[in-house]
């Protein structure tokens, strides 16, 4: 280690045990660090990072048994609060798999396994503090939000043989800042030119967000799938992917694709959160409740752990019960209580009165109790709906809807979209789902829980064509619902036979239905109706 240069440095060091932090203290001073500050919170370095700026900051992985370390850094990251300049040094007792695939995805600048010695330390230090050094000019420029004259610098830092051990990161930064001036084909060609003398990961990828923004969107699909079957690009490749296929609107395939990625590295939010929206869009209920309990999960004893992701999967369970078999209903109410449960135990200060009353009026409702659920709802306030949160209100407007008060569940909806389109942190993903909820509560006046029943009765009645609309509304919101997939095919399978017209869109319905039936598992009875309505299809074909 350089000790003049270790001298100037500003040091950050959050752990929260005390061995570790003396044995850390003991080296860093050994290696000639001074300036050192000492933190056993991720808050607590949070607010030292906002307060000052440091040239490393090295942090434990686990402080208090959970994985704030890593959330702390994903903040910083995702919030832009942590300077380029600065270097991050991740330190770790645990090397399990996806511990090492979280850390390896987050792209700390090194990660050190516990315990480790003064000389390794040293190693470590020196190489990354080095690297920073030789490129500050270039990272001084891109804090003062400086892309062009980051982008010239780097140009003449390349120029320089001096430089040379240092051209690999340089190369990939040129890369980075090429696209962030929009010069998105030099970007491209710069990629070429790369992958053409060495196959570097950095430019592969660089290469595939390249022709995702020239919408070049065949070449980006073909790099990303060689990319997934490589250990050390899987990830990205799948974020790539999955990024793609909501660009192309492909909903279904980006939520399996998140979700794979959210099962490799699970302490992603990010990736809940976004399975959570794309199982919305796609109507697959179960997926969302999945996706909700996971946050609260992983975000537990963390920075992200906060009321609203509790509540949030509440509202996640009684979605799915209302879409669900009746055998499944209960089972799902007792579980979105449990996290009411939790919440309060977790924040017993909180005040969330007003959201409460909206989750036990859904909650009444499903237990047939509409009367007592739309009395409850009629104690809320209408004044509240600009300063309430946007999760908040989409389950107010779900509430009104259900107990049949469709034109307050739109008005709702209106503030929401209007609030989603002025808001640049909204995602473009969430936007789109509720300008869908709001398209679909407009056309469907009933809720999830009363089209089957009414569909069913009109089926009885022998009044067709309106039971084939309203079974067709209730798989538009339910599609994976097997019992709606199945009634709605004998349906049409019936009206076909009777009135022997060729229908285009009755085939795709078909094969759809029939793609959710034969991915449930069927009751006796159930699978004796399938075979039969197979019969009828088999004939008519």
């Amino acid at each position: 280690m350089n000790i003049k240069l270790a001298r100037q440095m500003k040091v950050l060091i959050v752990d929260d045990q005390v061995l570790a932090k003396g044995y850390l203290k003991y080296s860093m001073e050994e290696l000639g660090f001074q300036d050192i500050e000492y933190v056993d919170k991720a808050n607590l370095a949070l607010s030292a990072i906002r307060r000052e700026k440091y040239d490393l900051i090295i942090c434990a992985y686990d402080l208090k048994q959970e994985q704030e370390g890593y959330f702390l850094y994903d903040q910083l990251k995702e919030h832009r609060e942590l300077p380029p300049s600065t270097a991050f040094v991740f330190i770790s007792a645990d090397t399990t798999a996806d511990i090492v695939h979280s850390i390896v995805e987050l792209q700390p600048d090194e990660f050190l396994a516990k315990p480790f010695t003064v000389r390794e330390l040293d190693k470590r230090l020196t190489r990354v503090l080095n690297r920073k050094q030789a490129l500050k000019a270039v990272y001084d420029l891109i804090e003062r939000n400086q892309p062009d004259q980051a982008l010239n610098e780097i140009e003449q830092f390349l120029t320089e043989p001096k430089n040379a051990e240092f051209f690999p990161l340089a190369l990939k930064t040129k890369g980075e800042l090429l696209q962030a001036c929009n010069y998105i084909d030099q970007a491209k060609e710069f990629y070429q030119a790369i992958l053409n003398v060495q196959n570097f990961t950095w430019a592969q990828l660089g290469l595939v967000r390249c022709h995702i923004r020239l919408n070049e969107d065949d070449e980006a699909e073909k790099l990303i799938l060689e990319l997934a079957f490589e250990k050390d690009s899987m990830l990205a490749a799948y974020d790539l992917l999955t990024a793609l296929q909501i660009k192309l609107q492909e909903f279904e395939d980006a939520l399996e694709c998140v979700s794979l990625a959210g099962e490799i590295s699970p302490r992603n939010i990010h990736r809940h959160r976004q399975a959570l929206d794309l199982s919305r869009i796609t109507h697959d209920y179960e997926s969302q409740f999945e996706a909700a309990k996971k946050v609260v999960k992983f975000a537990k004893n963390s920075i992200h752990d906060k009321p609203e992701i509790y509540l949030n999967v509440a509202r996640a369970g009684i979605d799915f019960a209302m879409t669900a078999d009746d055998d499944q209903t209960s089972k799902l109410i007792k579980q979105s209580n449990e996290y009411l449960r939790q919440l309060k135990a977790s924040f017993p200060k909180a005040d969330f009165d007003e959201q409460i009353k909206v989750i036990d009026a859904r909650l009444l409702y499903l237990q047939d109790e509409s009367d007592n659920a739309k009395n409850l709802l009629g104690q809320l306030s209408d004044d509240t709906w600009e300063t309430e949160s946007i999760e908040a209100l989409l389950d107010k407007a779900k509430a009104f809807h259900e107990v049949g008060l469709q034109d307050h569940a739109l008005s709702i909806l209106d503030v929401i979209e209007r609030r989603c389109v002025s808001d640049p942190a909204q995602s473009d993903l969430f936007l789109h789902y509720i300008r869908q909820e709001r398209s679909e509560k407009a056309e469907i006046p009933m809720s999830p829980k009363e089209l089957n029943n009414s569909a069913v009765v009109q089926y009885q009645q022998g009044d067709l064509t309106a039971a084939l609309r309203t079974f067709r509304q209730a798989f538009t919101i339910m599609p994976k619902n097997a019992s709606i997939a199945l009634n709605l095919l004998q349906a049409t399978a019936i009206d076909l036979r009777e009135n022997r017209h060729e229908d285009e869109n009755a085939q795709a319905l078909i094969l759809n239905c029939m793609r959710t039936i034969e991915s449930a598992h069927l009751n006796q009875e159930q699978e004796k109706r399938y075979q039969r309505v197979k019969s009828i299809l088999r004939d008519l074909t």
